[in-house]
Protein backbone atom coordinates (compact mmCIF):
# COMPACT_ATOMS: atom_id res chain seq x y z
CA UNK A 1 0.00 0.00 0.00
CA UNK A 2 1.19 3.51 -0.51
CA UNK A 3 1.71 6.18 1.89
CA UNK A 4 -0.86 8.32 2.90
CA UNK A 5 0.69 10.95 1.51
CA UNK A 6 -2.14 13.98 1.06
CA UNK A 7 -3.58 16.60 3.04
CA UNK A 8 -6.79 16.57 4.79
CA UNK A 9 -7.76 18.71 1.89
CA UNK A 10 -6.27 19.65 -1.43
CA UNK A 11 -6.29 23.83 -2.53
CA UNK A 12 -9.66 22.74 -3.86
CA UNK A 13 -11.62 21.92 -0.70
CA UNK A 14 -11.88 18.49 -1.87
CA UNK A 15 -11.01 15.62 0.32
CA UNK A 16 -7.61 14.02 -0.34
CA UNK A 17 -8.03 10.64 1.12
CA UNK A 18 -10.17 8.88 -1.01
CA UNK A 19 -13.40 7.79 0.32
CA UNK A 20 -12.10 3.67 0.16
CA UNK A 21 -9.19 5.09 2.38
CA UNK A 22 -11.27 6.53 4.92
CA UNK A 23 -13.84 4.08 4.82
CA UNK A 24 -11.13 1.27 5.36
CA UNK A 25 -10.34 3.30 8.23
CA UNK A 26 -13.78 3.74 9.60
CA UNK A 27 -14.18 -0.37 9.40
CA UNK A 28 -10.75 -1.08 11.15
CA UNK A 29 -11.41 1.52 13.86
CA UNK A 30 -14.72 0.42 14.41
CA UNK A 31 -13.58 -3.55 14.20
CA UNK A 32 -10.54 -2.71 16.88
CA UNK A 33 -12.96 -1.66 19.10
CA UNK A 34 -15.34 -4.34 19.03
CA UNK A 35 -12.66 -6.98 18.72
CA UNK A 36 -9.83 -6.33 20.49
CA UNK A 37 -9.45 -2.86 22.46
CA UNK A 38 -11.59 -4.48 25.71
CA UNK A 39 -9.08 -7.73 25.38
CA UNK A 40 -6.92 -8.83 28.46
CA UNK A 41 -3.10 -9.08 27.68
CA UNK A 42 -2.66 -12.58 27.08
CA UNK A 43 -4.66 -12.66 24.23
CA UNK A 44 -1.76 -11.51 22.08
CA UNK A 45 -2.52 -14.27 19.58
CA UNK A 46 -5.91 -12.64 19.24
CA UNK A 47 -4.96 -9.02 18.32
CA UNK A 48 -2.19 -10.75 15.77
CA UNK A 49 -4.93 -12.48 14.19
CA UNK A 50 -7.33 -9.10 13.74
CA UNK A 51 -4.19 -6.82 12.42
CA UNK A 52 -3.31 -9.35 10.16
CA UNK A 53 -6.62 -9.39 8.29
CA UNK A 54 -6.27 -5.78 8.32
CA UNK A 55 -2.96 -6.38 6.48
CA UNK A 56 -0.12 -5.68 9.16
CA UNK A 57 3.07 -8.04 9.07
CA UNK A 58 3.80 -9.55 12.57
CA UNK A 59 6.63 -11.95 13.19
CA UNK A 60 6.31 -14.76 15.43
CA UNK A 61 5.38 -13.67 19.11
CA UNK A 62 4.32 -10.04 18.32
CA UNK A 63 2.45 -8.19 21.00
CA UNK A 64 0.55 -5.20 20.75
CA UNK A 65 -1.75 -4.32 23.68
CA UNK A 66 -5.50 -3.72 23.38
CA UNK A 67 -5.01 -0.46 24.57
CA UNK A 68 -2.79 0.92 21.30
CA UNK A 69 -3.90 2.69 19.06
CA UNK A 70 -2.67 2.28 15.05
CA UNK A 71 -4.04 4.10 12.74
CA UNK A 72 -3.67 2.14 9.12
CA UNK A 73 -2.57 -1.41 9.91
CA UNK A 74 -1.30 -2.27 6.43
CA UNK A 75 1.68 0.10 7.17
CA UNK A 76 2.31 -1.57 10.43
CA UNK A 77 5.46 -4.65 10.21
CA UNK A 78 6.65 -5.98 13.47
CA UNK A 79 9.56 -8.27 13.74
CA UNK A 80 9.50 -11.13 15.75
CA UNK A 81 8.90 -10.83 19.70
CA UNK A 82 8.74 -6.98 19.34
CA UNK A 83 6.22 -5.15 21.24
CA UNK A 84 3.86 -2.30 20.95
CA UNK A 85 3.13 -1.42 24.25
CA UNK A 86 -0.22 -0.37 26.71
CA UNK A 87 -1.56 3.52 25.08
CA UNK A 88 0.88 3.53 22.30
CA UNK A 89 -0.07 5.69 19.26
CA UNK A 90 1.17 4.44 16.18
CA UNK A 91 0.22 7.25 13.82
CA UNK A 92 1.48 5.15 10.48
CA UNK A 93 0.44 7.23 7.76
CA UNK A 94 3.54 5.77 6.36
CA UNK A 95 5.69 2.47 7.27
CA UNK A 96 6.37 1.71 10.80
CA UNK A 97 8.72 -1.34 10.72
CA UNK A 98 10.14 -2.64 13.74
CA UNK A 99 12.68 -5.36 13.90
CA UNK A 100 12.55 -8.23 15.99
CA UNK A 101 12.95 -8.17 20.16
CA UNK A 102 12.21 -4.35 19.43
CA UNK A 103 10.40 -2.82 22.34
CA UNK A 104 7.70 0.10 22.38
CA UNK A 105 6.55 0.91 25.85
CA UNK A 106 3.71 2.55 27.10
CA UNK A 107 2.40 5.99 25.97
CA UNK A 108 5.22 5.94 23.43
CA UNK A 109 3.89 7.86 20.03
CA UNK A 110 5.25 6.91 16.37
CA UNK A 111 4.34 9.68 13.74
CA UNK A 112 5.29 9.39 10.32
CA UNK A 113 2.84 11.97 9.19
CA UNK A 114 3.95 16.56 9.76
CA UNK A 115 2.59 19.41 7.59
CA UNK A 116 4.65 21.10 5.29
CA UNK A 117 5.03 25.41 6.64
CA UNK A 118 6.19 26.11 3.01
CA UNK A 119 2.64 25.59 1.66
CA UNK A 120 -0.53 27.37 2.60
CA UNK A 121 -2.96 24.50 2.84
CA UNK A 122 0.05 22.84 5.23
CA UNK A 123 0.34 19.54 2.97
CA UNK A 124 0.50 16.62 4.75
CA UNK A 125 4.11 15.39 4.51
CA UNK A 126 4.77 11.06 5.73
CA UNK A 127 8.22 9.72 6.17
CA UNK A 128 8.45 5.90 7.00
CA UNK A 129 10.18 4.99 11.08
CA UNK A 130 12.44 2.25 11.10
CA UNK A 131 13.10 0.90 14.56
CA UNK A 132 15.81 -1.95 14.20
CA UNK A 133 16.42 -5.13 16.24
CA UNK A 134 16.97 -5.31 19.69
CA UNK A 135 16.01 -1.39 20.05
CA UNK A 136 14.40 0.13 23.39
CA UNK A 137 11.86 3.32 23.23
CA UNK A 138 11.42 3.83 26.60
CA UNK A 139 7.66 5.26 28.55
CA UNK A 140 6.34 8.30 27.03
CA UNK A 141 9.26 9.23 23.83
CA UNK A 142 8.16 10.66 20.46
CA UNK A 143 9.87 9.53 17.72
CA UNK A 144 8.96 11.58 14.32
CA UNK A 145 8.82 11.01 10.36
CA UNK A 146 11.27 9.65 8.98
CA UNK A 147 13.51 8.76 12.25
CA UNK A 148 15.53 5.32 12.27
CA UNK A 149 16.48 4.09 15.38
CA UNK A 150 19.36 1.96 15.11
CA UNK A 151 20.30 -1.68 16.14
CA UNK A 152 20.46 -1.88 20.03
CA UNK A 153 19.52 1.28 20.24
CA UNK A 154 17.72 3.49 23.49
CA UNK A 155 15.15 6.14 23.53
CA UNK A 156 15.18 7.13 27.24
CA UNK A 157 11.53 8.01 29.00
CA UNK A 158 10.01 10.93 27.37
CA UNK A 159 12.80 11.49 24.88
CA UNK A 160 12.17 12.69 21.52
CA UNK A 161 13.75 12.08 18.43
CA UNK A 162 13.79 13.72 15.31
CA UNK A 163 16.86 12.29 13.83
CA UNK A 164 18.53 8.88 13.48
CA UNK A 165 19.54 7.68 16.41
CA UNK A 166 22.89 5.55 16.33
CA UNK A 167 23.33 1.82 17.46
CA UNK A 168 23.83 0.34 20.46
CA UNK A 169 23.42 4.10 22.24
CA UNK A 170 21.31 5.55 24.68
CA UNK A 171 19.78 8.84 23.90
CA UNK A 172 17.50 11.05 26.33
CA UNK A 173 15.79 14.38 26.40
CA UNK A 174 14.15 16.54 23.99
CA UNK A 175 15.61 16.37 21.43
CA UNK A 176 17.58 13.36 21.96
CA UNK A 177 21.40 13.32 23.09
CA UNK A 178 23.66 10.36 22.90
CA UNK A 179 24.34 9.88 26.78
CA UNK A 180 26.63 6.65 26.67
CA UNK A 181 27.17 3.21 24.50
CA UNK A 182 25.54 0.43 25.43
CA UNK A 183 26.80 -2.77 25.32
CA UNK A 184 26.39 -5.24 22.38
CA UNK A 185 24.98 -8.91 22.56
CA UNK A 186 23.23 -10.96 20.01
CA UNK A 187 19.56 -12.24 19.98
CA UNK A 188 17.87 -14.77 21.88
Amino acid sequence: MRPLNASPSTPSGEPTFSLGNRLFRAIWILTWALFAAWTPPPLHPWRRLVLRLFGARLGKGARVYSSAKILYPPHLTMGDHAVLGPHTVCYCMDRVTLGNHVTVSQYTHLVTGTHSTEERNFQLVTKPIQIEDQAWIAAGAFVGPGVTIGEGAVLGARGVAFGNLAPWTIYVGNPAQAIRQRAQFTQR
